[in-house]
């Protein structure tokens, strides 16, 4: 059975930073790609990153460009996100993702 769990979250000042961690198993982890997601109450989760663990290809949203990097450890079926000069904006719960199937949320909050 595929899993997913994500950790991490907490609470942290503007313009501080968090590292959130997804790690899988039962899945071959390095043939997939692993992408994170954020919600907020009420609105549409929304995509932050992903990368492939196969060759390390990454993507952001323009909204954390520049403020956020991903990155994989094939050695520990672990994918990390590091968040910095966070804003408040960036509060949400946050969720790793493999194929179809959903980690649970960490949540995120960032105050002012």
């Amino acid at each position: 059975e595929v899993q997913l769990q994500a950790s991490g979250g907490g609470n942290v000042q503007a313009g501080g930073s968090l590292r959130l961690s997804c790690v899988a198993s039962g899945l071959p982890f390095k043939n997939y790609v692993i992408s994170w997601f954020r919600q907020v109450p009420g609105k549409e989760r929304e995509g932050v990153s992903c990368i492939s663990n196969t060759d390390g290809t990454t993507f952001y949203s323009e909204s954390v460009k520049g403020r956020f990097t991903i990155s994989h450890d094939n050695t520990k079926n672990t994918v990390y996100l590091q968040m910095g000069s966070l804003k408040p904006e960036d509060t949400a719960d946050y969720y790793c993702k493999s194929g179809t199937r959903w980690g649970q949320g960490t949540q995120v909050t960032v105050s002012s």
